[in-house]
């Protein structure tokens, strides 16, 4: 269908839904945390806590991504302890400075508020 110039309307590129939760992820600072809810929330995608863990758990493996400060909203690693993915997020979240108290994170005081 033409406009009324004649010409073909342009397509309305919205970005995807992954590419809204990359862009959300991109922005949280070091040294916070946000949890997944969180993550849609500021994505535009909200009540999507199980969607943002899917896109996150299909991130490519090279991903610059910091997929390592997404947490739940107990304020734990919902990946297992023993897991190379588990021990990972917690070391790199040290590295950052999160401190970790009988295994959780105080999203007080490192919870990401935009």
């Amino acid at each position: 269908m033409e406009n009324i110039r004649g010409e073909e309307p342009q397509p309305d590129h919205q970005p995807s839904i992954e590419q809204k939760i990359y862009i959300a992820l991109a922005a949280i600072p070091q040294g916070k945390v946000v949890t997944y809810g969180q993550l849609g929330d500021l994505a535009g995608v909200p009540r999507a806590a199980r969607q943002v863990g899917y896109i996150l758990r299909n991130l490519p493996t090279e991903t610059t991504l910091p997929w390592h400060r997404v947490i739940n909203a107990a304020g734990k690693i919902s990946l297992g302890p023993d897991t190379d993915s588990g021990i990972r997020q917690r070391a790199l979240l040290q590295e950052e400075g999160v401190v970790f108290n009988n295994g959780r994170i105080s999203l007080k005081q490192f919870r990401w508020q935009p």
